[in-house]
């Protein structure tokens, strides 16, 4: 399902989400993929996880809890930040470390 979804976006887009997906199932190795609102999602145990879109003109990370967002506020800087949306562009992606630390919180936050 996500290989599909990224094939239909651009090259270098597709290069930036591959990665955020790989980066993703290291922290998460047990994690289910699939589409959810019509982009790739994550679940783990049942529970949504995070999610990421290719948009026309930037890329999209959500971790699914705006209490995770605001908690990493300090490391998303240089990043356009909205309520549950980081955007992020192929020439300035989200560091592999802080998607780890968003991924690992959502866990810890699902596990409540």
């Amino acid at each position: 399902m996500i290989d599909e979804y990224l094939a239909g976006v651009n090259p270098d887009q597709r290069i930036a989400l591959e990665k955020i997906r790989k980066t993703i199932r290291a922290a998460a190795p047990r994690v289910d993929e699939c589409i959810s609102y019509g982009i790739p999602a994550f679940r783990l145990d049942g529970r949504s996880l995070v999610f990421f879109g290719a948009w026309r003109n930037h890329c999209s990370f959500y971790p699914g809890s705006s209490t995770t967002l605001r908690k990493f506020h300090s490391d998303l800087q240089g990043f356009e930040i909205s309520e549950g949306t980081i955007r992020f562009s192929p020439d300035n992606p989200l560091p592999p470390a802080l998607v780890k630390k968003l991924v690992n919180a959502r866990i810890a936050q699902n596990r409540i």
